[in-house]
């Protein structure tokens, strides 16, 4: 099944989003990437766009060598999934982390996450990646 230019330019604006924004935690690129009325399903983030630039400054503050890294990402009409690991410092096992991005007009315009603990050890032997 192949995908289509939408789909395309879909996966392309999510996986930017990864390269400009959420790796190196750039607040400034957020409006490149994000619809004004941005809808936030996290948990762990206020709602809204100006909420994530404020998240990112904090999080970039809190932890500058925190690792964002890409898995896999599927898209599939309007939505983008990505699969990747958090690391927040060297040395940091991090969580396994599912996004789910729905894009409208060009910029995305709601996110939803799951986030698991990675550990050492445990009853399976094949890792979350």
């Amino acid at each position: 099944m192949s995908r289509t230019t939408q789909e395309e330019a879909n996966l392309a604006l999510v996986m930017g989003l990864f390269e400009h924004v959420l790796g190196p935690m750039d607040s400034a690129r957020v409006d490149d990437f994000i619809a004004p009325d941005y809808v936030q399903h996290s948990q762990l983030a206020p709602p809204g766009r100006d909420a994530l630039k404020a998240f990112l400054d904090m999080i970039r503050k809190e932890t500058p060598e925190a690792v964002h890294d890409v898995k896999r990402a599927f898209v599939d009409g309007d939505h983008v999934t990505v699969h990747y690991h958090v690391r927040r410092w060297p040395g940091d096992l991090g969580w396994a982390v599912m996004d789910i991005f729905r894009v409208q007009d060009g910029k995305i315009a709601e996110h939803w996450d799951v986030l698991q603990d990675v550990t050492e050890g445990g009853p399976n032997p094949n890792g979350p990646f």
